[in-house]
């Protein structure tokens, strides 16, 4: 029995990096001429000439924080799909609200792969716990596992007495859902006297995993628990496997780590905002900011896939902090690098001693001069429109995590 989905995922890596460059220049092209959202988008750009990720970094980045305005602008969905409204298979509506489209075709949100690393094979009964109500959580997973030929149990959220009366009852092998809901269940299976036992092994994600949680699951009876990573823009973005050393990538997908508030990306290992161009038909996001940060993880895998892997996710790219009643973005911040070569890194800092709020712009630089301080200083306050000073500290200084704007400010 193969450990691996398909061939696709034992690639040699500079194969797939080719095959991917290759069908880039189409996927820009189908997105340019079927979709009014990103034709406006990518006007002018010849599709020819994106055939490079260095080509990819100088296309215009659309951002999910950006949805709710666009979606406003053009129902349902911005103009950023390419297959009709009508000609879909399922729309979906989260909190904003944001539309989501599903195309039509089996495992059109690509979950099959992330459930198989997980060991779900065909004849398994999986209890689904993801909501099935307006979002495509449960969706998403439930055309995976029909995908490989498992049986579902819609159980949907909530109801805990009667999901603990389904496991007992139906005897599923595995679980798909919040980490947290799972343990709940398994208390209160405990607490019932119900045997739940058949369930081995569980698919988790849309919150953290911890290694305690993930310790006690193991504990109370699940000793495989893997997570997915996922969006209802993008479907499977990353997935661990059994190695359990990061989150590997989906087969269909672009992905790039860029720095918060620009187009940038960062240098390999450095955390960023994780973005995303999905080869899709239906709904063809190009560069894709998810507001999530993460980071490159070198090497490959121990499980035998070679496919990039990330830390997968590390918390929110955007870092908005309001200061003196006015709002400073991760842009403004990359605004004020831009303008000065010398500064390698940089981090504004926002905190309140005395109760009055104070920013301070902590730069990486070799050397740093009085002109160059009130230099920076003063397109801080072109750029923000308020008052700041600059830090100088050793290259290598900043932390590692993503951060552009730290809110440092404390109330008593």
């Amino acid at each position: 029995m193969s450990k691996h989905y398909d061939t696709l995922e034992t690639r040699d890596p500079e194969v797939r990096e080719r095959i991917l460059m290759a069908l880039l220049p189409a996927q820009v092209y189908h997105a340019q001429t079927n979709s009014s959202g990103f034709a406006r988008i990518l006007k002018g750009l010849d599709p020819r000439e994106v055939t490079s990720r260095e080509a990819l970094a100088k296309l215009p980045v659309t951002r999910k924080s950006d949805l709710l305005d666009l979606q406003a602008i053009e129902r349902p969905f911005g103009g950023l799909n390419a297959t009709p409204t009508g000609k879909l298979a399922r729309i979906f509506m989260s909190p904003g609200p944001i539309f989501d489209p599903e195309g039509c075709g089996a495992d059109w949100w690509r979950m099959a792969r992330p459930l198989f690393a997980c060991g779900f094979r065909a004849g398994d009964v999986i209890q689904n716990c993801f909501s099935y109500h307006f979002t495509p959580a449960a969706s998403m997973m439930e055309s995976g596992a029909l995908k490989l030929g498992c049986a579902v149990i819609p159980a949907g959220t909530g109801q805990t007495e009667m999901q603990v009366q389904a496991m007992a009852t139906l005897k599923p092998s595995g679980y798909i859902g919040t980490p947290s809901f799972l343990k709940i269940i398994l208390e209160k299976a405990a607490e019932l006297g119900s045997d739940v036992s058949s369930v081995k092994r569980a698919v988790v994600g849309a919150e953290a995993l911890p290694p305690s949680l993930r310790q006690w699951l193991k504990e109370h009876g699940v000793p495989q628990v893997q997570q997915i990573y996922a969006s209802a823009d993008l479907g499977n973005i990353a997935y661990e496997s059994e190695a359990l050393e990061g989150m590997i990538l989906d087969e269909e997908i672009l992905l790039e780590i860029l720095r918060p508030g620009t187009g940038d990306p960062v240098a390999p290992g450095e955390v960023g905002e994780v973005v995303v161009t999905k080869l899709d038909h239906d709904y063809p996001l190009i560069r894709f900011a998810t507001g999530d940060l993460s980071a490159i993880l070198p090497g490959t895998s121990p499980c035998g896939r070679t496919n990039t892997r990330i830390r997968g996710w590390m918390g929110r790219a955007d870092q908005t902090t309001k200061v003196r009643g006015m709002f400073v973005h991760p842009r403004q911040v990359a605004d004020v690098v831009r303008r000065h070569p010398e500064i390698r890194k940089a981090r504004l800092v926002v905190d309140n001693p005395g109760g009055q709020d104070r920013m301070t712009l902590r730069c990486e630089v070799d050397a740093g001069t009085p002109h160059l301080s009130a230099a920076i200083a003063e397109t801080l306050r072109d750029v923000t429109k308020m008052r700041g000073e600059a830090e100088f500290v050793k290259p290598g200084t900043l932390p590692n995590d993503g951060k552009v704007i730290e809110d440092a400010k404390k109330y008593d």
